[in-house]
Parts: structure tokens; C-alpha cells; sequence
């Protein structure tokens, strides 16, 4: 069966979720998971969910899927040791600390690797299977055919996006709020970035191509395809930071969708709560350009109508869509949004009504315009029905009850629910009628009395020879009898801790620090070369979305676990920052699956890339072998959208160079042969007077993106300088370089 997942950022969504008929619920803690913004839960109130949802058939994953840092390893350790006492049904992990450890220690906690993992082909899953995953929640860049190619031939449960939000950055890995803002989306604290209006303009004449919301990405709504999609394992709605009606009316119309099919009130249905405007996504093989909004970053609504003009001191609107009073309006007057509650709705005689059909009149203090068009962003009345519904059970189970009931012996009850049996014996002993005995109707009368329970009443079997029952006897009966089956099926999910084998350490000999260079072009790759650097990649880099995999020679730059799981026995290959490896743990992991280095995050302050260090070492008796980029233009994100492209500007990037502006700086857009796009840090990383000070680390990377062949050969020089320590003239600019994170914790 089709698993129909939902999000919870409170208990309240996690009830909205349940009442409408989830199967299961991803929320979070605290700490460690994606969405550090949300109420989020305790181990306390989590305790609390996973009884409501465990007696209801109802599962629930635990997102840890932010990086880890070496100093938070023991407290992520002991969070897990905590859900796993609890009762918790699955983790959803990005770092490999997080999934080695629960797939290690916890015989019966599902590990389910997250999107951010960026696993986008069979290989991947593949690998990710071996290692121990229960599901792989794959890119939302993968297309359905390849989805089903991959589900089938790796044989193990696979899961993705329906619904909600969308990263423009390829499988949600994004550093533009951490690099720019300081607050790590890797950490579940994105400032989204991709929200912001940008001016795209071109590098060199400077040209403007406007200003807009260019990299904000529509919301994803697949309900049409929901026949498609069925032969998937679980089908997930995004929404962690949404509010309950939100979460309320998704789950509704999908569950509706998968049972009955979808049909036109549930599509308009799905218009009432936040939209950014619909996209099918890369699912469906929608066009790239046309997965964004770049009119606005939030709530669209739906269209009701228009401004007509004004009558005595009011607007009069002419509605295509009903308008009730309470109903929250947005109005665009020249692209610029006036947004109201509809407290006081006038008819035309100036009289208050609560609803009108064809027209209206509302008093508005802000200027508007004949043909302004008017949409609604909250209909109240909808809203009301949404949160009625929240404390109703969606699924109910039959409680089968066999009510003995003898004049001088106990109240014997065999109870059946959830499939399983108890046996009730009062204490009480039952006398005879002295009138009337109690009769079965009276019997089912008190124990069908189970409106705040999951139950209903099944079938009811009575046998009795003028016995009297009281009352309260009844009432206490149905009440043991409902704890004792909650009970019994709330032991079914009591874990097991395994024994976690003992580690094979590894460790490498300490080598002189070198440099290597990722390059962009031959004319790049050629003076790397001519200056001496020995490991230049070019030809060799495998990237995340690379999922053709060819034979290859020599050494390779690996940037996702489908480049490892194909080339492991075959090439050596150092793993790139795109697998953010942020603690020791990591580290070995990468090691074990055959990487000669493993490349550091650029997310790492000097004082956590020295923790992870000496933690190798007392783990495995001797060092680690790391590379560290030093020198280039960080990729903000990397994307299968094309910004170029929805500008009218496709193919350009053969003849031009274009950059995106805010009021940070300018950032360049690098693009690529199969029309994906990266967004390069405007700020320069130069970390090369810093070599000196780093221990431990073997190969210092220097990036050449957009770069000269007299710069790239000008940075190799000092580089080189600064690593021989033959000079001391500063490698920094202010102007135009930053050290990143060197310097800096980020959130």
C-alpha cells in the first residue's frame, strides 16, 4: 500500500495530519533536524505523539538530517538513544554519523536517507541499501520513470515529494544562506535566500534584465498524477512550518485522491491554503523555466475577482467567487500588493451582508484601480470547517465484546481490538434481580460509550440469567478494557538495542601539504598543469546529478554516493564537498567505502576542522586523510533550473556572461552543457594565509571557476608561496575576498 506521509511542526499539525487520514507523520526535534524554525517537539511531547499515533496505525519518523559537528556528536548520540526508547519508527539522516549509528545500534529504527543526501539513480540507492537504509527519500530533481526504474531494480522502499515547497537547489544541499547569511540550511536554519528579489544583469556591458523573485521556486502539486504515483512506497508532503489548516486540507485532498481518485473540488480545495502558484516539478518533466514564480516568494491565492471602481466612498468589486466576511483579500495594484480582512461587506444599498456572489463593496483606505485584480488568500469559512474536523478520528477499530454475566460470579468480558484478545473479570461479584435484570441493550448502551477512544462497537455477544449490572460496573469494564488493548498494542513497538561490531580503524600516513584544482576549462586546466599541480580536476570530476556513469581512467572527484558505488572498484577517487562531511565519523565512513580523501565542507570554522581531526585520531590511532578547498568562488547552489531561460535569454551563456545582484553584491552564474546552473559566491573564499595554520590537512584545493589564465596562474604562484612559507605578503583582499566560515560558527 501507498504510504501517505505528512509533516508536523506541533501537535497540533500532527492531530490535523492524523484526522485526515496520514499514514504516517515526519517531524522534528530541537535539535538536528531541517527545520530548526518550527515549534518543533520534545522527547516529552514526542512521547505524547507517538502513543496518539501508534493507537491509530499511524507512524512516526524522527528528522536528524542536518549536518553534525564533531562537538555534537555525544548529545546527537544520546537524542537517538532517547527516540529509540520512545518508541520512534524511523530516522530521517543526511550526515553519515547519524545513519552508521542508528543503522548500527538500533535492530528495529528505520533509517531513511533524506533528499539532502542528493541520491538521484539506481547506484546510489544501491549503495545507500548496502549500508544499511530502509528508504531512500530520492532527489526531487528524478523524474517518475527513472523513480520506478530505481524502485524496482534496487529493491528497497523509495520515497518523494507530492507536495509543498521547493528547493531551486538541486535536492535542497544549498549554502547561499550560510555562506551570505551565516545560518546553515545544511543546518535546518535556511534565511531563504532564493526568496529574495534578484537583477539579472550582463557581466560585462553591465545591461539590466530587470529585477524579480528569479530563483522562487512554485509550489509542487502532483494530485493529478496521483494514479501514477500509487506505485511508489510513499508519497510525502512537504510542510513543517505550516499551520495545521495547511497540513489539515493537503493531507485531505490527497487521501481523497489516493482511495477515490482526484477530481476538480479537490484541486480548488488545495488553492485555499498557501500556494505560491502550482508546478508538476522535474517529476513530470515540466520545463525548467517555468517552475518558478517571479512575481512573489509567498502566498498567491486564488483569483475572485476585480476592482470595478468607486462608489460612495467604497470600491466596488465584481466577484467571479463567492467573498464572505472574515475572508483575508489581497489586491494587486500595479505589482504592488494591498492585502485586508474582509471585516464589513456592503451590498449596494450600503446595508452589512456576510456574503456576496456577484458583487460587492468594501471600504479600502489604499488608492486601487478599475481592473485590479482581487484574490483571496484565506477563506474564513473553509478555514472553520478545516479546524472542526481536526478531533475527528479517521480511523476507527471494531472493539468484539462476549459479556458473561451470572448472578453470584464475576462480569467476565472476552474483549477483541486491534486483533488482540483480554480477558475482564470484575472484581465484583453480581447479584440477581431483584425487577428487572440488566438487559443487552442496557449492557451495549454503556459499553458503546467510546466517542474519545479509537473505538466503535463491534459486535456484542450477552449472556446472563436475571443477573444486575451496575451502571458503574459498565462504565469501569470498558474503561480497563480500552487501556489494557491500548496497552498491549502500544508494546508492539518496544525497540531492541543491537551490539555494535567493533571498528576496523584506518588511518594514513601524514603527507606534506600539496595543492590540487578543480577547473572549469581547458586554458584553466592547462596552466594548473604547466605550474605543477599533479592532481588538477577536470575530465575526472564525477558531479551529484551525473547519473550516466562511464569507463574512466586514473584518479576521480566523486560528488555523490552513484559516482561511489560505480567507481569504487576501479578508480581511486577523492569525495567532494557536495557530500558535507562535517565530523570524524564521516570521515571513516567515506574511508570504508574506499575514498583515498574526503573533501571538508566549506560550512567548517578552523576550530571544528581541528576537532574532527584529533577525533579521527583517538578513534583510529593515527590521521585522516583530507583535502580542504582554500581559494575560489563558492557554489551558492547548484540547480536543473536555468534563470537564463526564463528570462528569454536561452543559449546566451555561449556569447555572454550573466550575474545576479542584490544588496549583497553580484553574484555569477556559471552554466553547464546539460543546462543546469551554478550560482557562485560574489566574495572570493581565500583562506591562503591561512594554510599555515591548519594541521592535519593534506591537500588545499584552490577552485577556478570564472577565473583568467594569467589569475589562475598568478593564484597557483602565491599559493605555492604561501605553503612554502617563502612569503609574507597577504593573500587577502578586502574588497573582494572572504574567509567564509573560517573565522565564524555558523547556525
Amino acid at each position: 500500500m501507498t504510504e501517505l506521509l505528512a509533516p508536523a511542526g506541533n501537535m497540533e499539525a500532527l492531530r490535523a495530519a492524523v484526522s485526515n487520514g496520514c499514514d504516517a507523520v515526519y517531524l522534528g526535534l530541537e535539535k538536528f533536524g531541517a527545520r530548526a524554525y518550527s515549534d518543533n517537539f520534545t522527547i516529552d511531547s514526542l512521547a505524547e505523539a507517538i502513543r496518539y499515533a501508534h493507537l491509530r496505525d499511524v507512524k512516526i519518523y524522527v528528522t536528524m538530517n542536518t549536518i553534525v559537528f564533531e562537538d555534537e556528536i555525544c548529545d546527537m548520540r544520546q537524542q537517538l538513544d532517547a527516540l529509540n526508547g520512545i518508541g520512534v519508527d524511523g530516522i530521517i539522516v543526511q550526515d553519515l554519523a547519524v545513519f552508521d549509528y542508528v543503522a548500527a545500534n538500533f535492530a528495529d529504527m528505520e533509517v531513511h536517507c533524506s533528499t539532502q543526501m542528493g541520491v538521484d539513480d539506481l547506484e546510489g540507492t544501491m549503495l545507500l541499501k548496502e549500508m544499511g537504509a530502509d528508504r531512500v527519500v530520492l532527489a526531487r530533481e528524478v523524474d517518475l520513470a527513472d523513480v520506478k526504474k530505481i524502485r524496482k531494480a534496487a529493491k528497497i522502499p523509495i520515497e518523494v515529494f507530492v507536495h509543498g515547497a521547493l528547493c531551486v537547489s538541486y535536492s535542497g544541499n544549498c549554502l547561499m544562506s550560510g555562506l551570505i547569511g551565516y545560518r546553515s540550511g545544511n543546518r535546518g536554519r535556511c534565511v531563504g535566500s532564493c526568496r529574495k528579489p534578484y537583477e539579472l544583469l550582463e557581466r560585462e556591458s553591465g545591461r539590466s534584465y530587470g529585477t524579480s523573485y528569479l530563483l522562487s521556486m512554485k509550489d509542487l502539486n502532483t494530485i493529478d498524477h496521483i494514479e501514477d504515483l500509487k506505485s511508489i512506497d510513499s508519497l510525502k508532503i512537504e510542510g513543517r512550518m505550516k499551520e495545521s489548516a495547511y497540513v489539515a486540507n493537503v493531507v485531505k485532498r490527497y487521501r481523497k485522491a489516493l482511495d477515490e481518485g482526484a477530481d476538480q473540488v479537490e484541486r480548488e480545495a488545495l488553492q485555499k491554503t498557501f500556494n505560491r502558484t502550482y508546478t508538476e516539478g522535474y517529476m513530470f518533466g515540466e520545463d525548467p523555466g517555468s517552475i518558478t514564480n517571479i512575481q512573489r516568494p509567498n502566498n498567491f491565492g486564488y483569483e475572485i475577482g476585480t476592482v470595478r471602481g468607486s462608489f460612495k466612498g467604497m470600491y466596488e468589486i465584481a466577484l467571479t467567487k463567492t467573498l464572505h466576511q472574515n475572508d483575508i483579500i489581497r489586491i494587486d495594484h500595479e505589482n504592488e500588493d494591498v492585502n485586508l480582512s474582509v471585516a464589513r461587506l456592503y451590498d449596494q444599498e450600503g446595508k452589512l451582508i456576510n456574503q456576496a456572489d456577484d458583487t460587492c463593496y468594501i471600504k479600502i483606505k489604499e488608492k486601487l484601480s478599475p481592473g485590479d485584480v482581487v484574490y483571496k488568500t484565506k477563506d474564513y469559512l473553509f478555514y472553520k470547517g478545516l479546524d472542526a474536523d481536526l478531533d475527528k478520528e479517521f480511523r476507527r477499530f471494531s472493539l468484539d465484546l462476549k459479556v458473561y454475566a451470572y448472578p453470584g460470579a464475576a462480569l467476565v468480558i472476552d474483549a477483541e481490538g486491534f486483533g488482540m484478545q483480554y480477558l475482564y473479570e470484575s472484581e465484583e461479584i453480581l447479584e440477581e434481580a431483584v425487577s428487572s435484570p440488566t438487559s443487552r441493550e442496557q449492557v451495549e448502551k454503556h459499553l458503546a460509550r467510546l466517542g474519545e477512544t479509537v473505538f466503535v462497537i463491534g459486535e456484542l455477544e450477552f449472556e446472563s440469567y436475571n443477573a444486575f449490572i451496575p451502571a458503574k460496573l459498565l462504565n469501569s469494564a470498558r474503561r480497563q478494557i480500552v487501556q489494557a488493548l491500548y496497552d498491549a498494542k502500544l508494546a508492539k513497538w518496544k525497540k531492541r538495542i543491537k551490539q555494535e561490531p567493533a571498528k576496523e580503524p584506518v588511518s594514513f600516513p601524514l603527507q606534506k601539504a600539496y595543492l590540487t584544482a578543480t577547473v572549469t576549462t581547458q586554458e584553466q586546466y592547462d596552466v594548473c598543469k604547466a605550474c605543477g599541480i599533479k592532481d588538477v580536476y577536470f575530465d575526472n570530476i564525477v558531479r551529484r546529478n551525473q547519473n550516466v556513469y562511464e569507463d574512466r581512467e586514473g584518479e576521480l572527484l566523486l560528488g555523490g554516493y552513484g559516482g561511489i558505488f560505480r567507481y569504487r572498484k576501479t578508480n581511486p577517487f577523492v569525495t567532494d564537498y557536495s557530500l558535507n562531511v562535517v565530523n570524524a565519523a564521516s570521515c571513516y565512513a567515506l574511508y570504508k567505502l574506499g575514498a583515498k580523501r574526503v573533501t571538508l565542507s566549506y560550512e567548517l570554522n578552523r576550530h571544528q576542522i581541528q576537532d574532527l581531526i584529533t577525533a579521527y585520531e583517538e578513534t583510529n590511532g593515527g590521521s585522516p586523510a583530507l583535502e580542504m578547498i582554500v581559494y575560489g568562488r563558492a557554489p551558492l547552489l547548484f540547480t536543473k533550473y536555468c534563470p537564463l531561460k526564463k528570462m528569454g535569454l536561452c543559449g546566451s551563456c555561449k556569447s555572454g556572461a550573466y550575474e545576479l545582484k542584490d544588496e549583497y553584491g553580484e553574484f555569477p552564474v556559471l552554466t553547464h552543457e546539460d543546462c543546469s546552473t551554478t550560482i557562485l559566491n560574489g566574495k572570493i573564499l581565500n583562506l591562503l594565509d591561512e594554510m599555515s595554520q591548519i594541521d592535519g590537512v593534506e591537500a588545499f584545493r584552490l577552485s577556478f571557476t570564472i577565473e583568467s589564465a594569467a589569475e589562475v596562474k598568478r593564484i597557483i604562484d602565491l599559493a605555492q608561496q604561501k605553503l612554502e612559507g617563502s612569503t609574507d605578503k597577504s593573500a587577502f583582499n578586502q574588497k573582494t575576498d572572504t574567509r567564509g566560515h573560517f573565522n565564524k560558527e555558523i547556525l
